[in-house]
């Protein structure tokens, strides 16, 4: 008889999903199923898993590889590049070690030189992400579809057709839909978990390799939350709402939504790729042309690497009244350019547009820093 779980036994099984799929991964290589290796929100997933091939994020959120990392790069490079890229030099990501073929986009101009020496190590294919998100843009992304759908076929030894790209598509939409269910929970006041909780299953669901289990998995989820909330809505006091945007987060990264809840506020969205981002937009399912329509969906992901980049700030405008935000917090990663760049347009947005307040955060991945997060948090909530 299976023992039910209670909900933080749940979300720590989602936090640790990264790890506890390590053997799942090993046991389907046994099996011979291809693994592609990614970086970025960008990548057209239903591609590859129309071949069959487990998908999984290579990029890593720790400091631990990084010293090994800048006997290579630079030292003021952005450290999420450098931890990806120590993890792999270093043999210690099993996804690394796991994938026939890794596959990048030229999102930012550090990551796509890193992906040259990966390939030391790796086969690696790079797809050229346009910089903005015109008609002609789309024309050129959804060629990049083709072409790595063509690259797939001939490296793999397979044919992928477009009933499978279908059925990808119909599946990664139902994902969708569930993730959105589940963050959708937190418009509720008070709040039902806490945001560490939610980023713990925003997160740890990538590394579900079955998509089409997912969504079944994160309903009950959603159900369980529902019935514990309606016995106990106060479980968790009122707080100013916070808002989490910026650059992706994980790992290291976390120390800042831990300050956030630890000095008196709640974290009841995020905007960042792991969140809001990766969920919003669903494949169009009625589009006769599949890879015109995966390329529309994914060119609309509103990251700064695009000019101009309005889908995120439509995306923000909606999710600070949808979840009555309070304030906005901006977790950039040091020498992450474009997110340090547009950090002026967004506060200006959140202030000016949707007056409620606005703080920027520029870290990496140590710890460091904790002290001096915490004396600002607890400062700008107070405020609030």
């Amino acid at each position: 008889m299976q023992i039910k779980k209670e909900l933080p036994e749940i979300f720590n099984d989602f936090g640790e999903m990264r790890k506890k799929s390590f053997m799942a991964a090993y046991e389907l290589k046994q099996k011979d199923i291809p693994f592609v290796g990614t970086f970025c929100t960008y990548f057209p997933q239903e591609i590859a898993l129309a071949m069959g091939a487990c998908v999984v994020g290579l990029c890593s959120t720790s400091d631990e590889t990084i010293p090994d990392a800048e006997k290579d790069l630079p030292r003021n490079l952005c450290p999420l590049i450098k931890s990806s890229y120590g993890f792999a030099k270093t043999d210690k990501c099993p996804y690394f070690y796991f994938s026939d073929l890794i596959v990048g986009e030229t999102t930012c101009d550090g990551k796509k030189k890193m992906y040259e020496y990966l390939g030391e190590f790796k086969p690696v294919y790079t797809m050229e992400l346009p910089n903005s998100q015109s008609p002609i843009a789309l024309e050129l992304w959804t060629k990049e579809v083709i072409k790595l759908k063509e690259k797939l076929e001939s490296h793999f030894g397979t044919t992928i057709t477009e009933d499978d790209i279908r059925k990808q598509i119909r599946i990664m939409n139902k994902v969708r839909r569930a993730m959105k269910e589940f963050y959708s929970l937190m418009k509720l006041e008070p709040v039902p978990l806490l945001g560490q909780d939610m980023f713990k299953v925003l997160y740890g669901s990538a590394y579900k390799f079955d998509k089409e289990a997912l969504p079944g998995e994160i309903h009950a989820l959603v159900e369980k939350i529902k019935a514990e909330y309606e016995q106990n809505p106060n479980k968790y006091p009122k707080a100013p709402r916070i808002l989490v945007t910026g650059c992706p987060l994980g790992g290291g990264a976390d120390k800042c939504v831990k300050a956030i809840e630890a000095n008196g506020g709640h974290v009841v969205c995020f905007e960042n790729c792991s969140g809001a981002k990766s969920f919003d937009r669903e494949v169009d399912e009625s589009n006769p042309d599949v890879y015109a329509a995966i390329a529309e969906r994914y060119l609309s992901i509103g990251c700064s690497v695009m000019t101009p980049n309005r889908n995120r700030i439509e995306l923000l405008d909606r999710l600070i009244d949808e979840f009555h935000i309070d304030a906005v917090v901006e977790v950039t990663l040091q020498a992450c350019h474009t997110y340090n760049v547009e950090a002026l347009s967004i506060k200006r947005f959140v202030n000016e547009k949707k007056g409620i307040p606005y703080m920027a955060i520029e870290t990496d991945y140590s710890t460091s820093d904790i002290g001096q997060l915490n004396t600002r948090m607890a400062a700008f909530i107070e405020m609030l």
